[in-house]
């Protein structure tokens, strides 16, 4: 985003020209950004453990076109569900590049995870004598839960710890491998998940070296070969403007160091080291676009948009904060206002005291900062709300890559019975 004689551009689009082509409230993503994340994360990564990948977790943003690029750029896809498979089955991978990290599987979500071929990854050890009952996977692994998580958006996205539902507990990672091994299976990985949306690489360096504390000693006591280890994902970015960004080279530098030691220290044959980021690729690459149609002075004067918390929930789910622009305005006196969107539910009113330009006023336009990562992904119809349109933007060039939904998306699969009509 760049903002010239007071008017934004996404790349080189004016936000005006996206309001006036596709309407609002539409989210945009900065192709050249995304790809820019991507090769920063992936260089420093390789640059101290060359046998290196990244998996995209296609949960926090499963627009196909976004999917396309970071498939582009190398990446496989980490599968939260049946139908992300299937999804990565649209972006032409399978097999070794999907991993299928569900959770509380059903039987039926066994039996095609097992139909699909893809890397297994098993939430518990509960969940392995299930998987047997209808198959033997090719490649296996255990998400473990090392008792410890980190998260600087909210506690309830903390994906690790003794509060986290994600997970093999420690004291059940060596049991759950030798089952498996037993059971006949050949190959097998490790992974885990650190946190959510962390900047500070020591953190990283850290929760590393623990899971190879747990990983280490089932391979040297099991004799498991492990062909690769998911650090997971958690890379994290700044939602504040005085925040700083992870140093990610650091990082990389911390993870592999630890890594390695501990490859030694338990004598382990070297594996591929992967992660599974998302919001580091997309999530700074995204903006929602939207426009000013009310303004109440009442208790307090409260700025009514079209973005409402069915088109980014983030903000009413755990009180996360998105900085807003106004097209125009970005040079004015600010004053503290609110800012709330459609929806008839008071925890829209999703912004209580924001310094906003003080000239706001009807037919504005404004851009929500870093919606690029479970913003439309986690969109929803409520009130009648329609989920918006998505747009991609290269340089001057924009794309419609998503419809805005209609009424007829809205009751496509309701079927009223006779005796109601």
């Amino acid at each position: 985003m760049k903002i010239q004689n007071g008017q934004i551009y996404l790349e080189n689009v004016p936000v005006t020209l996206i309001a006036q082509t596709y309407g609002t409230p539409t989210y945009v993503y900065e192709e050249n950004r995304i790809r820019d994340n991507f090769r920063r994360a992936l260089n420093a990564f390789r640059k101290y453990y060359p046998n290196f990948r990244f998996f995209y977790a296609i949960k926090a943003n499963n627009n196909l076109a976004v999917a396309n690029i970071l498939r582009q750029e190398g990446a496989g896809i980490d599968a939260a569900s049946i139908n992300e498979i299937l999804l990565a089955q649209k972006l032409g991978l399978g097999g070794d590049n999907v991993m299928f990290s569900g959770n509380f599987l059903s039987d039926d979500d066994i039996q095609q995870g097992l139909k699909s071929g893809v890397i297994f990854n098993l939430d518990d050890i509960s969940i392995l004598p299930r998987v047997l009952k209808y198959g033997k996977p090719e490649f296996l692994s255990f998400r473990l839960n090392p008792g410890y998580g980190a998260c600087e958006v909210g506690d309830f996205v903390c994906n690790g710890g003794p509060n986290a539902k994600f997970g093999v507990h420690p004291d059940q990672i060596m049991d759950a491998y030798r089952m498996a091994k037993e059971a006949g299976i050949k190959r097998f990985g490790a992974h885990m998940m650190p946190g959510s949306c962390i900047r500070d690489p020591e953190y990283f360096k850290f929760i590393t070296g623990l899971l190879m504390d747990n990983i280490g000693k089932v391979g040297k006591e099991l004799g498991i070969d492990f062909e690769f280890i998911d650090l997971g994902g958690g890379l994290g970015i700044p939602y504040k403007h005085e925040d700083a960004p992870l140093d990610i080279d650091k990082a990389a530098q911390l993870v592999a160091e630890i890594f390695t030691e501990k490859l030694n220290e338990y004598d382990l044959k070297p594996p591929r080291l992967m992660m599974e980021p998302a919001r580091y690729f997309v999530g700074d690459a995204g903006y929602v676009v939207g426009t000013v149609h009310s303004i109440k002075n009442s208790y307090k004067r409260i700025i009514g948009t079209d973005v409402s918390m069915n088109t980014l929930a983030r903000p009413a789910m755990y009180g996360a904060y998105h900085h807003i622009y106004v097209n125009g305005r970005e040079d004015e006196a600010r004053k503290p206002v609110g800012l709330c969107g459609q929806v008839c539910e008071n925890t829209d009113f999703w912004v209580k005291e924001r310094m906003l330009p003080e000239g706001i006023t009807l037919g504005d336009i404004i851009v929500v900062e870093n919606a690029g990562a479970y913003g439309y992904a986690m969109s929803y119809q409520y009130n009648g709300r329609l989920k918006p349109a998505e747009v991609l933007v290269n340089g001057d060039k924009h794309w419609l890559i998503r419809q805005r939904e209609t009424i007829e998306d809205l009751v496509r699969n309701v079927t009223v019975p006779d005796h109601l009509k």
